[in-house]
């Protein structure tokens, strides 16, 4: 079989049926990778250092061979791996396909060196032209697409998070922002939360979420439902590009009473761990008033949870209220959507108000 070399476009395309084997090191798959790729180093960390290390201080060859030695000993081994990953992956309907998809970094000889032992063994090899580096360019370019936002507003406790997973039930496009950064978003949001992506990885996830809704008429003929959200969620941002689409993106604001807001967020955050939340607020005590973290402290180490997140409530509605109204053309992007408690029949209120403002322009 002949091993053949592709553009990332091409290559992602082939992802979608077809294991992708990331062969640079655990160390540059763990800092970010091509979402659902497998890691297969050529080299370990440490390997990969001296083989870099004896490129540029000795020679070429002295590299080549040096890298020789690392890879020896491990071609049995890896045709194994790879020989499980695919068994592990047929479908009962499968004819036998042995199609594999190999990168590296810019792709170079890691990719060529793995591709080469795969295709002896039998595998169907496509490599990625321009590696794991030419996948990068394609992400960040793809930020700068003409999206098109729909965007679910509110006040924290509103149930906007819900509302995303119902409407994606409904078939609509939907990407769950907070869900890609794992974070809720505030000072609390990483309490009980996975560990974050890294920006990169994060970049990487969001433009596979967004890419894979656009339909055959374009970006513009597919709007998306998103959270309203700051530009940084926990310890990443969302792209420029995006973050400015979604700043001018119609924004439909579900006014829900403080009480019902209050009542969802003791049932959200009411069982997380205590000193998680006590730190949380010490974290914001200088913008919500060192008055009013040290009540909340108090209160929340008295067991009076509404009160305490009473307090803090009051204190995000003024925050998102000016984050709300610091856009441009609010008045004609803005439409506000009384709704009298947390449901997830608000999805539905939340479609024929979108499709009726459609219907206007």
């Amino acid at each position: 079989m002949a091993i053949t070399k592709i553009p990332v476009d091409r290559f992602l395309e082939l992802a979608k049926e077809h294991p992708v084997l990331d062969v640079r090191s655990p160390g540059e798959y763990e800092h970010a990778h091509i979402p659902g790729a497998v890691s297969l180093p050529l080299f370990s960390d440490e390997e990969r250092k001296l083989v870099g290390t004896a490129y540029k201080q000795q020679s070429r060859e002295v590299a080549v061979k040096l890298g020789l030695d690392f890879f020896g000993v491990k071609m049995r081994p890896m045709v194994e791996q790879v020989e499980a990953l695919v068994q592990s992956r047929a479908k009962p309907t499968d004819t036998g396909s042995r199609t594999l998809l190999v990168h590296c970094w810019r792709g170079g000889m890691r990719s060529a060196a793995i591709a080469w032992l795969l295709d002896i063994y039998g595998f169907k090899i496509y490599t990625l032209v321009g590696g794991y580096k030419s996948y990068r360019r394609y992400v960040l370019d793809s930020f700068a697409i003409p999206f098109s936002f729909k965007i679910i507003g509110g006040y924290t406790g509103s149930g906007k998070t819900g509302l995303l997973k119902a409407l994606k039930e409904k078939g609509e496009p939907v990407v769950d922002l907070e869900e890609i950064a794992k974070h809720k978003g505030s000072a609390f949001g990483n309490i009980g939360m996975p560990v974050q992506p890294g920006q990169e990885m994060f970049e990487n996830l969001l433009s596979k979420e967004l890419l894979s809704l656009i339909s055959a008429n374009g970006p513009a003929a597919t709007p998306v439902w998103v959270e309203d959200e700051a530009q940084r969620i926990g310890l990443v941002n969302l792209p420029n590009e995006i973050w400015k689409t979604m700043r001018q993106a119609p924004v439909f604001f579900l006014d829900i009473p403080f009480e019902e807001r209050l009542e969802q967020i003791v049932q959200e955050y009411g069982s997380l761990d205590q000193e998680k939340m006590i730190a949380a607020i010490g974290r914001i005590s200088e913008k919500l008033g060192h008055l009013n973290a040290k009540n909340a402290i108090l209160l929340l180490k008295e067991g009076k949870t509404g009160e305490s997140f009473g307090i803090l409530l009051k204190y995000y509605d003024k925050y998102y209220l000016r984050s709300l109204h610091n856009r441009e053309r609010v008045n004609s992007l803005l439409q506000t959507i009384e709704c009298k408690s947390i449901t997830l029949e608000n999805a539905d209120l939340l479609i024929h108000v979108a499709d009726l403002q459609g219907q206007k322009h």
